[in-house]
């Protein structure tokens, strides 16, 4: 083949990250201008400006949220299987707040009724604000350890429950992934909208932005506290998996033990620190574009930051150190990852195409006037 299994399971780690990477700018986005829309838009016509906004594009940026789905499933199976077995409850909570995306959009302007518009206006904030935390949750929990193990059949049992997930770490690492994605939405919203519209979302997003440096640099400080985990077998990266091969233990400063070995990687936290703070700038200086490229590199570096922490761990184990998942043990075959990665180079560069053109076409201010002279064909 092309690729050595070791070369194979490293790529799927990367193409993993670039596809949450994706999902967090562009799904994100949506996400944090619907976080905003009822704290900036100060009427219906106002809120209708900032729907429209995303309007064209969020059901096509959902494609990044199925695909990074759909990689971890195919690449790593045995994470796909044990977190959504554990994450049961988590998981489910953001289906259906994200249920209330598609309807709200549809239903809100069909009926021309201030309460009506006003009620799917908040579902619009819940189904993007509630999933931006849980994700962050989500991500907190891994560096805590999560309670699984696995038996001699590799049968995963978690002793876990959804409450213990709301623990003080994870709930900060949720605060950042949800003033994260509301920098990056706000960001968007600035650049598409004009006026007072334009304005207050300047101010909520420079809020934003500062906060969520401020809270990156506490989850930073908090986590060198935290005991990590490290590899102390050999580890045969060229070996199909089997997550019992293995022996782990906990270590005091493990997660910080990659920055160390390579200083290099130090770029990544700096983005998540720098950048919101540069964008914060931008915003002030009415540079909105160049604002969504600076909060697009802060996502960046705050999911990098998260991913070279962890690495090689994928999913480790609180109830068993040596169940924990990792890059080497937890993917699936030779065969497997290497058709995928010719389906991934034919059909990423298509998806990038088209929305690179959905988003060239539909450029450009949303105003009011707009809204008006097309009142019976936007949301």
């Amino acid at each position: 083949m092309l690729f050595d299994y070791e070369t194979l399971k490293l790529i799927w780690w990367l193409l993993v990250g670039a596809l949450l990477i994706g999902f967090a700018i562009m799904d994100g986005h949506d996400m944090g201008v619907c976080s905003l829309l009822p704290f900036v838009g100060k009427d219906d016509e106002e809120r209708r400006v900032i729907v429209n906004t995303i309007g064209p594009h969020w059901e096509g940026n959902q494609v990044w949220f199925i695909t990074a789905g759909g990689a971890i499933f195919a690449a790593w199976p045995l994470v796909y299987a044990t977190a959504f077995s554990g994450f049961y409850w988590a998981l489910i909570a953001v289906l259906w707040a994200l249920f209330f995306r598609p309807v709200g959009f549809k239903y809100r302007s069909m009926i021309s009724d201030k309460k009506w518009r006003n009620s799917w206006d908040w579902a619009l904030f819940g189904g993007s604000f509630i999933p931006a935390v849980v994700f962050g949750v989500a991500f907190g929990n891994l560096f805590l350890g999560v309670p699984f193990s696995f038996n001699n059949t590799l049968v995963s049992t978690y002793t876990g429950s959804f409450w213990a997930l709301l623990n003080p770490f994870s709930i900060l690492c949720g605060l950042v992934s949800a003033t994260m994605l509301i920098m990056q939405g706000g960001a968007y919203l600035a650049h598409r909208t004009e006026g007072d519209i334009q304005l207050r979302t300047i101010n909520y997003t420079v809020i934003s932005a500062i906060v969520m440096a401020v809270l990156f640099i506490g989850a930073g400080v908090w986590i060198q506290s935290i005991d990590g985990y490290a590899i102390t077998s050999q580890v045969n990266t060229q070996a199909l998996p089997d997550p019992l091969a293995k022996d782990v233990v906990r270590q005091s400063g493990a997660w910080m033990a990659n920055f160390q070995k390579y200083p290099l990687a130090w770029a990544f936290p700096a983005l998540g620190v720098i950048m919101p703070i540069i964008t914060a700038l931008l915003l002030k200086a009415r540079k909105t574009l160049t604002a969504f490229i600076t909060s697009s590199l802060a996502v960046t570096g705050v999911i990098m930051t998260a991913g070279i922490a962890l690495f090689p761990f994928v999913m480790p184990s609180s109830t068993d150190p040596r169940s924990s998942l990792t890059v080497w043990d937890s993917v699936s075959s030779h065969l497997t990852l290497m058709v995928m990665l010719y389906a991934v180079v034919i059909l990423l560069p298509m998806v990038v195409a088209y929305t690179g053109w959905a988003y060239s076409v539909m450029r450009g201010k949303v105003t009011k006037a707009y809204i008006r002279e097309q009142d019976h064909t936007v949301y």
